[in-house]
């Protein structure tokens, strides 16, 4: 049985955050996106911006986040790294890398204001 390969490893993703209005205000500020409140879903969700429907996306909603950095680690598309890495730590946020390049491009990795693992990425 041959099964085909995905377009897209993830599909989506969902960020546990403690205080719904200060990750919608941290994350709208990190990507430069605003997040968009959501309805339908089980919980209350702010999504994150997306060109279009068959882009791979994500929301934040009130949740238990892991302890700081041990949960998995979401890369979110940003501008510029540099300036990215300035408005994680002006809106609570830590960066803890250095600029990593890859033949990709370059992220850094940084904690939420609930110590949930992202990396700015930027190709």
């Amino acid at each position: 049985m041959n099964t085909p390969v995905p377009q897209h490893a993830a599909v989506w993703f969902e960020i546990p955050v403690s205080d719904q209005a200060r990750a919608k205000s941290f994350y709208s500020a990190v990507t430069g996106n605003p997040l968009q409140d959501e309805d339908g879903g089980p919980n209350p969700m702010a999504r994150f911006a997306a060109a279009g429907e068959d882009s791979v996306a994500g929301h934040i909603y009130p949740g238990k986040p892991a302890a700081a950095g041990a949960g998995p680690t979401i890369h979110l598309a940003v501008d510029d790294v540099e300036a990215a890495m300035g408005r994680v730590t002006a809106n609570g946020g830590q960066v803890v890398s250095p600029i990593i390049s890859i033949p990709a491009g370059r992220f850094a990795y940084c904690l939420d204001p609930d110590g949930n693992s992202i990396g700015v990425f930027s190709a």
